[in-house]
């Protein structure tokens, strides 16, 4: 299916165009019908000689119902634009051109209603040059008399053209379905009805209602009446649901794919409009899809503004939508460039912002929006619709980062622990939760992914290149040295280390070096002391007790306990009851 959306001004027949292609009426209300004047959006189907199915969303021309018109103008991807033949180019077809201009909406067709009660070549001419500098230039264009037929064939087959040149959405991309109506059927519950733009909705699908953010289970399916298990863009749909009431829905509202979505009430634009953006009004409202959200408007550059909602949209980067000030009657096109913009509170950020999304795309990609921030995770990039750049540097599987920016992030790294290795030689390390902070990093889990030889992760700190141990340590390592030279498990006492110069913070930084054997209860031994140990061991009678072993290593028994805790450890004695043993090569292959 594809779905045309009609525009005009008032009585130029789009509701008599759509009656007579389809054999529906589309007025559907009785004061519609009794004045001959279409209040709401109406709804018809039609089969094309081509075998497709085209849906017609038909839009009231009066000026009192712009906001109407453009809730079923948002979501389609084509227009059927009618001019009368007698009455020629109007305000309201002017305006009407001017918001789906602004939309963007390039595919339509030209329709010169009435040709038998006036010739219809000076409408034509009109019409030729009022389209030749929008979007709709290229439309083809034809003229018909509804009362008489003459036309219908040629339009038929224009209409089939159009429907043939339409792009073909992604049927996989999230679901996005503007609420343009809603009502409640006897025994089923509440329905809604909307323009399926892109997407595949199936029965049993949960989905979100926004802005209200409650979930939604879609109990049964319709597309031109008939029960569908699943239907994919673009399509006319309607949906029974289960999970919400009818007085909880109205039209503006919108059907999302959970989590696929950025759920904003900031963005920043860019503006096309024949003003710049600092003469625009700052009330506005904003129209996108069938929704019409009051926004507040910041101008940032001449064609770039901030944009302040009144709610929360389901926003993708690279949407397009339309700023009407009623007050003026004008509009303007937007194009968003940022879901989530970056706060603006130091002074000239507003203009420094407007030269940076001077330099952007109209839209975005993944690859601008990921080097704009520097890091990102994986499912942030596809809510805000981008995907990920194919250079982009991996991180686990959650998070992604800009080569050059993981580039940058690693030089600060290494100069943030070569700066506090420099102001704290005996604790050069830094905590991982600190260098997040410092380098602006939102997860520990980045810092560690930054960690790359020579710098090193142990135990919750960073270290940079190892240069050896600092001067004062060194000294005291000669003195411990000298001290247990005639007995190596001799450990020093705490008042001794202390006149060895091996405090706290030069015991650890000599450990980390390995400049000595730190054990448990404060024992400080020289490295290689838990060998030679285990070497004296190995030459008791086996197995041997805690006694026995400080006798033959010639020590405490505190000193004697702690190398024999380290060497269990290691798995290199073993413990039973009060004894332990070394294993002899033959007992560890069993």
């Amino acid at each position: 299916m594809q779905v045309v959306a009609t525009a005009g001004h008032v009585d130029h027949g789009k509701s008599t165009l759509v009656r007579a292609l389809t054999g529906m009426e589309p007025d559907r209300l009785a004061e519609e019908r009794r004045r001959g004047l279409t209040l709401d959006l109406g709804f018809a189907w039609t089969t094309l000689p081509s075998g497709e199915q085209l849906a017609f969303v038909d839009v009231p021309g009066h000026e009192k119902f712009v906001t109407t018109m453009l809730a079923g103008v948002g979501p389609v991807p084509a227009v059927l634009l009618a001019v009368a033949a007698d009455e020629g180019w109007m305000p309201q077809t002017e305006e009407h051109l001017a918001a789906i201009d602004a939309l963007g909406v390039s595919h339509g067709v030209l329709v010169i209603t009435r040709s038998d009660v006036a010739d219809p070549k000076l409408a034509l001419r009109q019409a030729r040059e009022r389209l030749a500098k929008t979007t709709l230039r290229a439309c083809e264009a034809v003229t018909v008399s509804a009362t008489t037929g003459a036309g219908l064939p040629e339009l038929t087959a224009a209409l089939d053209r159009l429907a043939a040149r339409l792009p073909v959405p992604d049927p996989e991309a999230p679901v996005r379905l503007w609420i343009d109506r809603a009502f409640t059927i006897a025994g089923s519950g509440t329905v809604v009805t909307g323009t399926l733009a892109a997407g595949t909705i199936t029965v049993g699908d949960e989905l979100l209602l926004m802005p209200a953010g409650e979930r939604v289970r879609v109990r049964a399916l319709e597309s031109a009446k008939e029960p569908q298990e699943t239907v994919s863009g673009v399509a006319r749909v309607a949906l029974n649901l289960r999970g919400v009431d009818r007085d909880r829905i109205e039209r503006g509202m919108a059907l999302v794919t959970p989590g696929k979505w950025t759920f904003t009430t900031c963005i920043d634009v860019r503006v096309s409009s024949d003003e710049p953006s600092g003469r625009l009004a700052r009330q506005m409202i904003l129209h996108l899809g069938s929704s019409a959200t009051p926004v507040r408007l910041r101008p940032l550059g001449p064609d770039t503004a901030r944009l302040t909602l009144n709610a929360r949209l389901p926003l993708h980067v690279g949407d397009v939508a339309l700023l009407r000030d009623p007050g003026r009657r004008a509009v303007a096109g937007v194009g968003i460039l940022d879901v989530r913009p970056p706060t603006l509170v130091r002074r000239g950020a507003g203009a420094a912002r407007a030269r940076e999304l001077a330099s952007w795309p109209n839209r975005p990609g993944g690859k601008l929006v990921l080097r704009r921030r520097g890091v990102l995770r994986r499912d942030d990039l596809s809510i805000m619709g981008c995907t990920p750049p194919p250079d982009a540097v991996p991180l686990g599987t959650e998070w992604l980062a800009d080569p050059a920016y993981w580039e940058e992030l690693h030089h600060k790294l290494t100069d943030e622990l070569a700066e506090h290795a420099a102001a704290h030689p005996l604790a050069p390390g830094i905590p991982v939760e600190a260098l997040r902070l410092r380098l602006g990093l939102p997860s520990r889990q980045l810092v560690a992914s930054l960690v790359r030889p020579p710098l090193r992760l142990t135990e919750g700190r960073v270290y940079g290149p190892d240069t050896g141990l600092p001067p004062q340590a060194a000294d005291a390592v000669k003195r411990l040295t000298a001290d247990l030279g005639t007995s190596p498990f001799g450990a020093p006492t705490a008042d001794r280390l202390t006149d060895l110069g091996l405090t706290s913070h030069v015991i650890a930084a000599a450990e980390r070096t390995g400049a000595i054997l730190r054990l448990p209860d404060g024992i400080v031994l020289l490295p290689g002391a838990d060998d030679e140990a285990l070497r004296i061991l190995k030459t008791l009678p086996q197995p041997f007790t805690v006694s026995q072993a400080r006798q033959a290593l010639n020590t405490t028994r505190r000193v004697a306990m702690a190398l024999l805790h380290h060497l269990d450890s290691r798995g290199l004695t073993h413990r039973t009851g009060e004894t332990r043993s070394v294993p002899q090569p033959e007992d560890e292959g069993k």
